[in-house]
């Protein structure tokens, strides 16, 4: 027996498994009108739980909803007869949404996905993957996105930056948390079936160029750029600089890189993240010691790992079995580890490590922060490892 709370919790369920076929009009199962059985029970299952079925029927008899609600006579031989609610029909996904509390959020969506479906008929199967998007964004950042969706649409090969596009209130902010949207809906009105989602790419645009910022660390190499040490450079520019470093370190933390105090023939470069890619380009850096320094956790190691793609002698300081016991007081945990159960340009000593952190050895999901190591413990193991 479904009280009208039993028949809700079922609709609910229902609109969350159906919601993206009734925004399309798909018949399939979602066709209409949805009956839904109220469990009549038998008079034995009845007589079990008479007082179970007098609230059954007083609660359909008081209730007041959405729907066609169908009552039906049982003739039985001790209880007499009984006037039962058989079954709830409801007319569409509308009347589900009504039932749920979710009424507003359908006409928007539904509504929203008629106007963006009228103007670009190709999106209709696309569309109901992003119902939330439909039904949840404010007036404005609709606007926003279907005039962005136009434009972009309309100048294809702009070359523009982003910031550059003519709509209203499209910041960086804005579209920064938008470009998987906007690239996923821009590739379907493009039918290009190569599928690439890079955003920049995909809708035309330029792509600010990356920064790699750079400390000299030599007295004599800073005078050759008029004493200017710290540099903050597009990546392809630091390629092309005139400097022949002896030493070069690569550091995770850009406060750990400002503390570095000045080094004979050395550069530090700071805060690449997983973008040490960008160290292929350096030509220059080929001939130099490179050392890494980064956090000693499973990231820091796959950064290393990806690091010796493009630097293959890339060697490390303070990423240790040693250096990590002698700072347990200092361990945190790392929330998301690296996925990877092992990382193949890692030396064999480092790969223990990796794995030992991986398999919880010491303490759950181990994390020593590169910054958090006493600075004249690690200033001396900085300036060893270049001796």
């Amino acid at each position: 027996m479904k009280l009208p709370e039993d028949v809700r919790q079922f609709l609910a369920r229902r609109f969350q498994s159906k919601h993206r076929e009734w925004l399309v009009g798909d018949p399939g199962e979602g066709q209409w009108p949805l009956e839904v059985p109220l469990g009549i029970p038998t008079e034995q299952a009845a007589l079990r739980q008479v007082d179970g079925v007098r609230a059954w029927v007083s609660a359909w008899q008081g209730w007041q909803g959405v729907g066609t609600l169908s009552w039906c006579e049982r003739r039985w031989k001790a209880l007499g007869v009984q006037r039962l609610p058989e079954k709830l029909a409801l007319r569409g996904p509308e009347d589900v949404a009504m039932w749920i509390g979710a009424s507003a959020r359908w006409v928007r969506s539904l509504s929203r996905y008629q106007t963006l479906t009228a103007r670009w008929p190709v999106l209709a199967q696309q569309l109901p993957r992003y119902f939330d998007v439909l039904a949840d964004y404010s007036d404005a950042d609709f606007r926003r996105l279907a005039e962005m969706l136009d434009w972009i649409s309309r100048n294809p090969k702009s070359n523009l930056y982003p910031r550059q596009i003519p709509v209203a209130g499209a910041d960086s902010k804005w579209l920064d948390s938008r470009k998987g949207i906007i690239s996923d809906l821009i590739t379907t009105l493009q039918g290009d079936p190569t599928g690439e989602r890079d955003f920049f790419w995909r809708c035309g645009l330029r792509a600010q160029p990356q920064l790699m910022r750079m400390r000299v660390l030599d007295p004599d190499l800073r005078a050759r750029f008029g004493g200017l040490g710290d540099i903050s450079a597009p990546c392809d520019e630091v390629a092309r600089i005139g400097i022949r470093p002896k030493s070069v370190f690569v550091v995770e933390n850009l406060q750990t890189g400002l503390a570095f105090d000045d080094l004979p023939g050395a550069v530090v470069i700071m805060r690449l993240g997983y973008a040490v890619d960008v160290l292929g380009q350096l030509p220059w850096l080929q001939q130099a010691q490179c050392i890494y320094w980064g956090d000693i956790d499973t990231h820091g190691f796959a950064i290393l790992n990806r690091a010796r793609t493009y630097i293959p002698s890339l060697k490390t300081v303070l990423m240790d079995e040693f250096t990590l016991m002698s700072h347990r007081d200092l361990w945190v945990e790392e929330k998301d580890q690296h996925s990877s159960t092992e990382l193949p340009l890692l030396t064999n000593t480092e790969q223990k490590l990796y794995q030992s952190i991986k398999g919880n050895v010491w303490d759950q999901q181990v994390r020593l922060e590169q910054e958090r190591i006493r600075w004249d413990v690690a200033w001396n193991a900085i300036q060893a490892s270049i001796r």
